[in-house]
C-alpha cells in the first residue's frame, strides 16, 4: 500500500513540474520586455516627450496610400516592420517607404506563428527576410517578431544575424475601441517618454487604424510629444548615462 501511495505521490509530482515549466513557458513567450537570448526593447528610459511610432505587416498599397501621405502632413518618420512574402507581392511599396525618408524593420519572411518550429524554421524567416530588406538597399538592425512571441529559437537566430529585438509598451486596440476617435485617444492616453507605439494600419480590416492616425499624431503633438523613428529612440538610449 505504502509502495503504491510513493508510487502515485511520485507521478504526481512529476505532472506538477511539467504543468508548472509549460505555465512558465507560456508566460515568457507572452511577455514583452522579457527575452531570454538577445536584446529586447519595449521602450526606454528617458525624460524627453519622444516616442517612436511603428507600423506592422505589409506592406500593401492601400496601407502605403494611407499612412504616407498623413506621416508627411505631419513631417513624422516612423518604422515600418515588413512581412517579406508581402515585399514580394507588392515590391513596389518598399521603396516608396525608404524613399519617404522612413526606415524598415525585419518581421520574418511569412508571419507565421512561430513556437516549437525548427532551428532551420527561424534561420531562414529571419535571414530570407533579411536577404529581401538589403535588396531594397536597408542593412535594418531592427527585428519584430511576429504576435510578439519568441523564447530561444527565434531570439537565437535573431541574435546571430545581428539584430535587436523591438517590441512596444502601447499597441493599438482596434477590438476595443472600434471608434476611430475613441481608438486615437486610447493611444495618446498610455503614452509616456520613451514609448514605442505599435499601430496595424495594412489590411483591409486595419480602417480604424488608418482613419484614426491622424487623430494620433495631433494627440501627440497636443501633449508636446516628439516622433521619431526606431534607432532615433535608441540614440537616446546610448546616450543615457
Amino acid at each position: 500500500m505504502g509502495w503504491r501511495f510513493m508510487k502515485r505521490w511520485r507521478w504526481g509530482f512529476a505532472l506538477m513540474g511539467v504543468l508548472m515549466v509549460a505555465a512558465s513557458v507560456h508566460l515568457v513567450s507572452k511577455a514583452k520586455c522579457i527575452q531570454l537570448i538577445g536584446d529586447v526593447v519595449c521602450q526606454i528610459d528617458t525624460d524627453r516627450k519622444v516616442v517612436a511610432l511603428t507600423f506592422d505587416d505589409g506592406p500593401t498599397p492601400e496601407g502605403v496610400d494611407a499612412v504616407l501621405p498623413v506621416l508627411e502632413q505631419h513631417g513624422v518618420k516612423a518604422t515600418f516592420f515588413l512581412i517579406g512574402n508581402r515585399m514580394e507581392r507588392f515590391p513596389a511599396q518598399a521603396q516608396r517607404i525608404l524613399d519617404a525618408g522612413h526606415e524598415l524593420g525585419n518581421h520574418t519572411y511569412s508571419h507565421q506563428r512561430n513556437l516549437f518550429r525548427s532551428q532551420e524554421f527561424y534561420r531562414s524567416e529571419v535571414r530570407r527576410n533579411q536577404e529581401i530588406l538589403r535588396s531594397y538597399g536597408s542593412e535594418t538592425v531592427l527585428f519584430r517578431p511576429p504576435f510578439g512571441k519568441r523564447l530561444i529559437g527565434l531570439p537565437t537566430e535573431v541574435e546571430q544575424a545581428g539584430y535587436t529585438t523591438i517590441m512596444w509598451d502601447v499597441a493599438d486596440k482596434a477590438e476595443s475601441f472600434p471608434d476611430v476617435m475613441d481608438y486615437a485617444a486610447d493611444i495618446v492616453a498610455r503614452v509616456e517618454p520613451g514609448s514605442i507605439i505599435l499601430i496595424h494600419p495594412m489590411y483591409r480590416t486595419n480602417q480604424t487604424a488608418r482613419d484614426a492616425l491622424p487623430h494620433v499624431l495631433l494627440g501627440l503633438e497636443a501633449r508636446g510629444y516628439e516622433v521619431v523613428t526606431v534607432s532615433q529612440l535608441l540614440k537616446l538610449r546610448e546616450e543615457t548615462p
